[in-house]
């Protein structure tokens, strides 16, 4: 089992950045994949960036070359680094771990892009 503790989210004005980090403890060692979700009001949950175990990263159309994931060695910290944001980017961010008994998520944080 693995606990996820999001942190990092806020309020930042169109153009600006954030760093949200993602705190993961319990059975990380058998983590495959983690990655980073979010939900605008409204809207279902969509799948935004993910990194392997291997450090293979990918990323939703949208973010690409605006978003950028890493993972210390351990997975014992996920971070999302996000600069040029807009208002699209408006919504809870939850982070996920893959493990081969399922999936784990945090509880999420909250992004808000606005003037």
């Amino acid at each position: 089992q693995v606990r996820l503790v999001e942190s990092g989210g806020g309020l930042v004005q169109p153009g600006g950045s954030l760093r949200l980090s993602c705190a993961a403890s319990g059975d990380i060692f058998s983590i495959y994949v983690m990655g980073w979700y979010r939900q605008a009001p409204g809207k279902q949950r969509e799948w935004v960036a993910a990194i392997t175990s291997g450090g293979t990263t990918n990323y939703i159309d949208s973010v690409k070359g605006r978003f950028t994931i890493s993972r210390d060695n351990a997975w014992n910290t996920v971070n999302l680094e996000m600069i040029s944001l807009e208002p699209e980017d408006t919504a809870v961010y939850y982070c996920n771990a893959i493990l081969a008994n399922g999936d784990y998520w945090g509880r999420g944080t909250q992004v808000t892009v606005s003037t």
